[in-house]
């Protein structure tokens, strides 16, 4: 899946993610990474909101996640099951999540359970970064559902 294709599928399935002004910045099965600017997520102290934070953290996770179940041709919807956030560091500026691909053999698990027709979970991670430094980490569990 192409960044343009990703970023137009989370401007029009997730409306949050254009009222947030996120960016698709890279997309492919090894990483999907995710840019905010500061000043449509700020809060009150001038940084950016907690929960802007974690929205672009979950939405890296539920994209990198979106695009490797097309490369592996399994449709399914992804939700988010359960998400644990940590903020190391206020977010001054714009920023980026990324989102790594979760362990190989889990990988292969889940799409071994969604070719059964059943539900499957995957836990991935999404780092936060802004100006060179990283500043959070989200780790989600997404449930998938068989299309």
């Amino acid at each position: 899946m192409s960044t343009r294709a990703l970023q137009e599928s989370l401007y029009e399935r997730i409306p949050l993610s254009r009222a947030m002004e996120v960016t698709v910045l890279q997309a492919d099965s090894g990483c999907v990474v995710l840019g905010a600017p500061l000043a449509p997520n700020v809060n009150h102290s001038g940084t950016v909101f907690g929960g802007s934070a974690s929205a672009v953290a979950v939405l890296a996770a539920w994209s990198l996640v979106e695009v490797r179940l097309q490369a592996a041709t399994q449709p399914g919807r992804i939700v988010i099951r359960r998400s644990t956030m940590d903020f190391e560091q206020p977010i001054r500026g714009d920023f980026t999540a990324k989102a790594v691909p979760p362990d190989a053999a889990d990988w292969q698990k889940l799409l071994a359970t969604l070719r059964r027709g059943r539900m499957g979970r995957i836990v991935v991670r999404s780092v936060l970064d802004s100006a060179g430094e990283r500043v959070g980490e989200l780790e989600g569990e997404f449930a998938v559902i068989p299309a």
